[in-house]
């Protein structure tokens, strides 16, 4: 009885202090506890090999429909053209994976002894898988047969680390320089749009030029709207796939979640051998080009995309947005205006931090922001989502909102100060 009433007595001394030791204790490592863990671990590995190399089956598409690996590797390498140098590979905004690259070429490239004026060097660092978000396919003589494309194509650029363009993966970055327009624009068959479109191959390649570099236009094959009204080009910045966890709506309109976005991607625009479903696209009016294709309603057997959207989603949501690297900002003006946007500029209203956006539905209608309809109303929802802001510094390139129309940060502010009224001071 006595030694029981010590052992009590000890607990009760101990108090709140024995049970935040006993709460902090390590998490099991076996049972379900451990299960979890080696499942995301896995899920991880999965996703990323997803995101880096799986071409979801689109060389059929990319390479043999539209040939473009012909014109990459050029008639001297059994393609058809002058072929495509690494030199303008690397001009329109494609990237080289320096990892993927033998520690003797690399030796090489620094020393300058490798022609980056050749196709054929295209061709070897395509079959190195050394190129970001393209794959190509080879015969068994070695020439190159088809290709396919990524993920990473336009969601990953590289460190520039080794030499411009040529550095470690980064990921989730949006590819900004990328100017997939030119890219396909060489591809010898365009049928495939012109037959989608119902337009001849200049209309189409007049399309695909306009967008430029950092630019796609992911509605085009749904309402064939290649323009906007005042005669611009109607493609959209290429966002950056990183520090989306906790983000409701993935894309500049809220189509959908991440995991929308990425089977979208796969069964329509990589044109991955996918499943994707959205009757929103079978109304005529809005979608012509699609309820004529029946893209809503994307079925192939077999499905090379529904058991990798997982694992894929894992490891996006995995992706933090990156912080702006130490001195590369003044400290003070960074709290004053912290200050200012969790207050009198009332940024925060809608970009609540940590996430940067509504937690929960985070669209808007064009006329609460004060810009036109235009790209909304190529979305199922008619409006624009507030765009998280974590990791801005990282894809400036091109301007700011979905199609780039300001070309400065004190551009966006100052639209805001007029369209809320805010009367902001020209220091604030």
């Amino acid at each position: 009885m006595k030694r029981r009433t010590i052992m009590t007595a000890g607990i009760a001394g101990a108090g709140v202090f024995g049970i935040m030791i006993a709460s902090a204790a390590p998490p099991s490592k076996t049972g379900f506890d451990a299960e979890i863990a080696r499942h995301g671990q896995a899920m991880l590995e999965e996703g990323k090999k997803t995101f880096r190399y799986e071409t979801f089956g689109s060389e059929a598409f990319w390479g043999d429909a539209l040939q473009l690996h012909k014109a990459i590797a050029g008639e001297k390498n059994g393609g058809v053209g002058p072929g495509v140098s690494p030199k303008t590979a690397l001009s329109v905004g494609l990237k080289v994976d320096a990892d993927a690259l033998p520690a003797a070429l690399k030796k090489e490239l620094a020393a300058g002894k490798v022609n980056l004026d050749d196709p054929a060097t295209t061709i070897a660092l395509l079959k190195l898988n050394a190129v970001v978000g393209v794959t190509a396919f080879a015969n068994p003589d070695g020439s190159v047969k088809s290709m396919g494309i990524q993920c990473a194509f336009c969601h990953s650029t590289v460190d520039n680390s080794f030499a411009p363009g040529i550095g470690k993966r980064l990921d989730g970055w949006a590819n900004r320089d990328l100017n997939v327009g030119v890219i396909v624009s060489l591809a010898p068959n365009l049928k495939p749009f012109t037959d989608l479109l119902g337009v001849d191959v200049d209309t189409v390649k007049k399309v695909l030029a306009s967008w430029g570099p950092g630019r796609y236009d992911a509605e085009l094959d749904k309402d064939g709207k290649a323009f906007r009204p005042d005669g611009k080009q109607a493609g959209t910045l290429i966002p950056p796939a990183f520090g989306l966890a906790g983000v409701n709506l993935a894309t500049w309109t809220g189509f959908g979640s991440v995991t929308y976005w990425n089977a979208y991607v796969a069964g329509t625009q990589m044109h991955g051998a996918a499943t994707f479903v959205d009757a929103r696209f079978n109304d005529k009016d809005q979608y012509p080009v699609s309820a004529k294709s029946g893209a809503g309603n994307t079925r192939n057997t077999p499905d090379k995309a529904t058991a990798k959207l997982a694992a894929l989603h894992f490891y996006q949501l995995s992706m933090p947005a990156p912080k702006a690297p130490a001195g590369s900002y003044d400290k003070a003006a960074f709290e004053r205006g912290k200050t200012l946007f969790n207050s009198t500029a009332k940024c925060a209203t809608c970009h609540v931090p940590p996430l940067y956006t509504e937690p929960g539905y985070n669209l808007h209608a064009p006329s609460e922001i004060g810009i036109d309809a235009f790209q909304a109303d190529r979305s199922p929802t008619h409006m624009y989502r507030t765009a998280p802001l974590a990791g801005l510094w990282a894809h400036q390139k091109g301007g700011f909102y979905h199609d780039g129309r300001f070309a400065t940060l004190p551009d966006v502010v100052n639209h805001y100060d007029t369209q809320f009224k805010l009367n902001l001071s020209n220091a604030q």
